[in-house]
C-alpha cells in the first residue's frame, strides 16, 4: 500500500504539466483519475470512486499550481 501512496504522490507531482490553467487542470485530472483508479482497484473503495476522487484532486492540484505571469 505504501508503494501505491508514493506512486500517487509522484503522479500528482506530474499532474500540472501544461502552460495554461486549462491545460494543467485537464492533465492533472487525467493523471489523477488514472492513479485513483489504480489505488481504488487495490482497496475496498472501488475503481470508479477512486477514479472520480483522483480526477477531482488532480484537476484541482493542476489548476491550483498554475504559475502567475
Amino acid at each position: 500500500m505504501i508503494k501505491f501512496i508514493a506512486l500517487s504522490a509522484m503522479t500528482l507531482g506530474l499532474a500540472a504539466c501544461g502552460d495554461t490553467w486549462g491545460q494543467r487542470a485537464v492533465t492533472g485530472g487525467g493523471i489523477g483519475a488514472g492513479s485513483g483508479a489504480l489505488i481504488g482497484a487495490l482497496t475496498p473503495l472501488g475503481v470508479l470512486p477512486g477514479a472520480l476522487i483522483g480526477g477531482a484532486v488532480g484537476a484541482g492540484v493542476g489548476a491550483g499550481t498554475t504559475p502567475r505571469r
